[in-house]
């Protein structure tokens, strides 16, 4: 009896080995899956590598540049004249507009002329009366002379004949002279413009009396050409002098005069020297020097404070570099580089002057580096960057990509 009771046992117990061998081999396999997922997931929740910034570059280029200097310089009308009033008399009339450019020998004002009319009628009418006088007193003479030998009047009466005659000419002369001044102070009351220039406002009002001691009318001021008028130190002038007197002829490459106008603009025209005082301003210690420069349009007017740029005609090629690439930092400006393995390299610099939107690079660049001109608030020196090569008009500064052509030279 026993042994049928433990038998079925057993037989029933196999089954429930092999249930719970299925049950932990599926219990692994998904802990193995679990795993390789969780691996999995891990991994893709790594974050991946930071792309490079990308930066526009510009290829530094050499231009052929001079040595320069520059001053401090006023602009000068090459001719000026006060309008005056050269007789007295009632102003009635004006022929121009206040500002306006004006011809040589052009009617500006009119003076009332009826009292020189008069006194010009009066002045012929006295000169007809005194070459009656002259005729008749030549006349007389000329019978005395007749009779005189004959004795048929004295020496005395001939003496006096003669005085009168001559007295007779003279007044002719006193009246042919107040006749010309009558005419010329007649003309006087009709002004005209001694050159062609531009003309100011008018001072005196229609209607007012004027005359020499009035003042003037208006001013005239003729601006093409014009002078720019500088100063140089005794020193200086005085190198320049010695440097030319000893240079040849081919030596002597002279200078490129050209102009800064008050808004930072280059004037589009080239000057020359035609002026150089004969003394040394003693309190000063310098030279007055002028250039002048042809004003066709009249943009340069009288009296602006200009920059005068003297630059040498010898020149020599210089790296150039766009401004917008400039930094200033303590210790002075720079520049940041991209090298050959586009890692970013910051170069101090030493610069010359400016020349529209470029700078001349006096050291720290060569013809060939490549200078960030765009992202420079993304990189710094050392990161490794993605670059793009573009253009930058040398006159505005306005960056363009390069061109198909300038890409093919590359």
């Amino acid at each position: 009896m026993l042994q049928k009771s433990i038998q079925p046992e057993v037989y029933i117990a196999k089954p429930l080995v092999r249930h719970r061998i299925k049950q932990t081999v599926k219990h692994g396999i998904l802990l193995s899956l679990l795993s390789m997922l969780l691996a999995c997931s891990q991994e893709s929740a790594q974050p991946s590598a930071a792309p490079k910034p990308a930066v526009s570059v510009y290829r530094i280029t050499a231009e052929p540049v001079g040595f320069v200097r520059d001053f401090v310089a006023r602009t000068q009308a090459s001719q000026q004249a006060s309008i005056v009033a050269r007789v007295e008399g009632e102003l009635i009339a004006k022929h121009f507009e206040e500002g306006s450019t004006v011809d040589k020998d052009q009617l500006l004002f009119e003076l009332d002329d009826s009292t020189y009319q008069a006194s010009l009628t009066q002045a012929k009418a006295e000169l007809e009366s005194k070459q009656s006088a002259a005729e008749r007193a030549k006349r007389n003479l000329a019978r005395g002379q007749e009779v005189a030998p004959q004795g048929f009047i004295s020496q005395s009466d001939l003496d006096k004949l003669i005085a009168e005659d001559l007295q007779a000419k003279a007044a002719v002369s006193s009246a042919q002279a107040a006749l010309e001044k009558a005419e010329l102070d007649l003309s006087y009351t009709r002004i005209h413009a001694p050159f062609a220039g531009q003309i100011g406002k008018i001072v005196q009002d229609i209607g007012n009396i004027v005359g020499p001691g009035s003042g003037e009318l208006a001013s005239l001021q003729a601006t093409n050409p014009v002078y720019v008028n500088f100063q140089i130190d005794e020193s200086e002038y005085i190198t320049y002098l010695q440097s030319r007197s000893e240079a040849t002829q081919a030596q002597q490459a002279g200078f490129t005069l050209s102009l800064k106008l008050p808004n930072n603009t280059i004037y589009q025209g080239q000057g020359q020297f035609v002026f150089a005082d004969t003394k040394i301003d003693a309190g000063m210690g310098t030279v007055e020097l002028r250039a002048q420069f042809e004003n066709p349009e009249g943009l340069i007017v009288p009296g602006l404070y200009v920059t005068l740029l003297v630059e040498g005609n010898a020149k020599q090629a210089l790296p150039m570099v766009p401004q917008i690439a400039v930094q200033l930092g303590q210790q002075g400006e720079s520049v940041l580089v991209v090298d050959n393995d586009n890692k970013v390299v910051q170069r101090q610099l030493v610069l010359g002057r400016q020349i529209n939107a470029m700078r001349v690079v006096e050291s720290g660049l060569a013809t060939g580096d490549k200078v960030i001109i765009e992202g420079l608030q993304k990189v710094r020196s050392g990161s490794e960057v993605t670059l793009v090569e573009k253009q930058v008009d040398p006159t505005t500064g306005v960056i363009s990509d390069l061109t198909t052509q300038d890409q093919v030279k590359e």
